[in-house]
Order: C-alpha cells, then structure tokens, then sequence
C-alpha cells in the first residue's frame, strides 16, 4: 500500500492492483486510509483461497468428496430405478385384477385402462423427475469442488434457481393484490348468495312483487349474476398479477376480437332464450307448434329448446328462430276455455244444409275425448263450385292426444255419412256418379276389421 497525493495505492508485490480516491472512502463514511486497508486484508484473503484451493492436499480432499457424491448418485439411481419398478409391478398387479373384473363391462371398462395408462405416466414421470433432480444436484456439487469449474457450477445454480427467485420475489409483491381478489371474491360470492336467496323466495312464492310473475325469478337471477360477475372481473382486473404487461393486453385484445367475431350467434340465441322468458309464450310440458314443427315441449335452455314431435323424435329449435317465428301453443288455454278441434268435409248442394251439420254434430258428440260443453258448432266455410264446405268444430281439454282424437272424429264422420246415405264429396270433380259413393253397412267391418262385439276391437 502506498500513499501519493490524494491517492492510495494498493499493490500486490510490486504491482499496482487498485487506486482508491477520497471520495471512494467518503462513499463508506470511513478515511481512505482505513478503506485501503480493509481492501488491503480483503484482497490477502482472496490470494490466500486461491493458493490453497490450488494445493494437492486441497484437490485430493476435494476429489474423495466427488467420489463419494458420485458413489451416492449411483446408488440413488440404483434405488428409484428399483423402488419404482416395485411400484410399477404392484399397480400393474392391481389394475390387471381390476380390468379382468371389468371385462364384461365395456364402458367401465375404457375407464380402466385410461386410468391404468395415466397411473403408468404418473409413475414414469415422477422417476424422470427425480433422476434429473439427482443429476443436477450432482453435477453442481461435483463442479462446485474444483476451482477451475466453479463458474460453470454457479451458472448451472442459476439456470434454475434465477427464474425460481424472480417468481418467488414476483409472488411476495403481489401478495397485497392477491389479499385484495379474495376479499373481493369473497364480496362477490356473498351477494351472489343474497341474490339467490331473494329470487328463489320469489319462485316459492314466499315473496310476491306486483307486475313480477314467479316464472321470471330464474332469468332475472342469471341476469343479475352475469352483471355482478361482470362488474367484479371489471374491479378485479387492475389488481390481477401481470395485468399491466403488453403480453397480458396482447391476449386480452386477441381474445375478445374471438369472442366478438366467432360468438356473435350465441349472443343472439342467449338473448332471445331471455326474451322469450319473458314474453312466456310456452312451458315445458306444452304442446306447442313452431312453423311447421309440431311437439311438446320438454326443455327451455337459454340458447336452444328441445321438443319431442308427434313421431317421438327430439327437434333442437335455436331460440333466434322461435323469436322470429309464430308460436301455436295448444296448451296454454286449453284447461281453462277448451282448445278447439276442426275439420273440413264437401258436401253436394243436394243435401240440406241442416242435415249435414246434424250429422255433422253427431260425429262429434260420438268421439271420446271431445267435450260436451261447450257444445260442437259448425261453420259453412266456403260455397264451391259443386260442393258446400262444411267445418265441424269441437272442444277438447287434452291436447296431447289431439291427433288420435281428430283421427277419432273423422272415423265417425264417415260411419254417419254412410249411416244416412250422404257422400262427401271429392276435391275433383267431373259429374255426379251413377250411384252413391257409399260403403254398405255390411261392409264396414270386412277383413281384416273386426265387429265391436269381438275382443280387441275399437
């Protein structure tokens, strides 16, 4: 150490290693005297490790070490490798006892061996795992020991550790705002509830508003639960980790360009499902008729609605389409005022009129299912060319059998047209026939029909 001016020399030997400067001491709050000789004893020290990690006795301590982290590596390895083949061999054991009882059960069966394939990978990943924990843990020790790979070991060190201490450092910062989400979740899943509670009360009854049909106690709910949850992502969002990052507004900006270009007819179904929980133009249970569709109604989501037609079929119905078209619902009055059923027939201007809508009403007043009050009526539709169009009208209370009732009805249409002697006219017609158009009485229960009085018979 040599003192020149305002300077001080620091020397190894005769070389000059470090010059320190009044202001360099001042930085320390000490004289330049004592910083040059804490540096002095500092630099003394580094020497003195570097000559002794260099000695023999040094490298053959330091190689005995090696030896024996290498020695204990071998027999970790030798010990996952036998301790997980064991494992293997008694989950390999288990489940083939398991899939043999399962063989005649397909299904469950699938399920096995799915689970027995990712029972297998878990197990190999977890040996693949601890091998090359071993390894690195290994290496770093090994590389550690010389001073010559030393600079490798520490950046072998950091290669993981960096990125595990700058996302430890990354959570200890955001805990502040991760505190503030779960209070906020927490908030937000407290008034969800109070919500719930209060509409399901308004379903049961136990609470009524005027104007507010229990029916909208549901649809309203999910309303509000869509708003609050919007309005707690919206609060929620500056507080989210990361959430100021260009990568994290990249995503955002990407993800509601797919949201708004490929959900736009999802959005038009959920709103029409909502509309049409309010306009209640059916309930399940109901039979109901959209455009030519006709079924009863067994499902109302928000984007579709599910009817089961005459035929026992499942038609799924977008609501967009229910919200444009004309409902027929054959339910909704039925119990109260009757749902009416009709039909046509074209009789000749030879028959009184009065005795077609006899004949007519009798028909009706003999078709199980049809309601005596209020009573059938008759309608002359329209004065044809060759025929009166006659439409015969008649109440029914149970429109889930409306078809096999109307069929019923024209069954006895006929049997009292032919009783009296009456043709009902074709849609084409050339000229009267020589003789009736008529089914004997005889004929009416010809083979392979059977008489009422024989069982099985209608």
């Amino acid at each position: 150490m040599e003192e020149k001016d305002h300077r001080t020399f620091v020397t190894a030997g005769k070389r000059s290693v470090l010059t320190l400067f009044d202001e360099d001491a001042s930085l320390g709050g000490v004289s330049r005297k004592v910083l040059a000789e804490a540096v002095q004893l500092r630099l003394e020290d580094a020497i003195r490790d570097y000559r002794l990690d260099r000695t023999p006795g040094a490298l053959i301590e330091k190689t005995l070490y090696a030896v024996a982290a290498t020695l204990v590596a071998i027999g970790l390895f030798f010990g996952f490798r036998t301790g997980f083949r064991h494992l293997d061999a008694v989950v390999e054991q288990r489940l083939r006892d398991r899939l043999k009882a399962l063989e005649a059960q397909s299904a469950r069966f699938v399920k096995a061996q799915q689970l027995a394939q990712f029972l297998r990978g878990l197990i190999k990943a977890l040996y693949l795992v601890l091998g090359a924990l071993t390894l690195y843990l290994y290496l770093n020790f090994v590389l550690g020991l010389y001073p010559w790979t030393r600079g490798f070991a520490q950046w072998l060190f950091d290669l993981i550790f960096s990125p595990l201490q700058t996302m430890g450092a990354a959570v200890l910062a955001a805990i502040p705002n991760l505190v503030f989400l779960v209070i906020l979740f927490f908030i937000t899943r407290y008034v969800l509830k109070m919500i719930q509670v209060f509409f399901r009360s308004i379903e049961r009854g136990a609470i009524q508003l005027k104007s507010f049909e229990q029916e909208w106690a549901w649809p309203t709910y999910r309303i509000l639960r869509l708003l609050v949850v919007i309005v707690a992502v919206v609060v929620a969002y500056p507080y989210v980790p990361g959430s100021d990052s260009e990568a994290f507004k990249g995503i955002s900006i990407l993800l509601g360009l797919i949201v708004s270009l490929g959900s736009s007819s999802i959005i038009a179904n959920i709103i029409a499902g909502y509309s049409m929980a309010y306009r209640r133009p059916f309930k399940i249970g109901d039979r109901i008729k959209i455009n030519a569709t006709i079924g009863d109604v067994i499902e109302i989501r928000v984007l579709v609605t599910r009817l089961r037609s005459l035929k026992n079929e499942e038609i799924v119905i977008p609501n967009t389409s229910i919200l444009s078209s004309e409902v027929v619902n054959y339910s909704a009055l039925s119990q109260q005022e009757g749902l009416i059923l009709h039909t046509t027939v074209g009789i000749g201007y030879e028959t009184p009129w009065r005795q077609v809508e006899a004949m007519l009403k009798q028909a009706a007043d003999r078709t199980s299912g049809l309601l005596k009050k209020p009573k059938p009526f008759v309608l002359q539709k329209g004065l044809g060319d060759f025929a009166v169009t006659y439409e015969i009208n008649a109440y029914c209370a149970d429109p889930k059998n409306m078809m096999h009732i109307l069929s019923g009805l024209h069954r006895h249409i006929l049997d009292v047209f032919n009783e009296n002697g009456v043709a009902i006219m074709t849609p084409s017609y050339v000229a009267d026939p020589p003789e009736p158009k008529l089914v004997p009485e005889s004929q009416w229960y010809a083979a392979p029909a059977t008489p009422p009085s024989a069982p099985g018979s209608e």
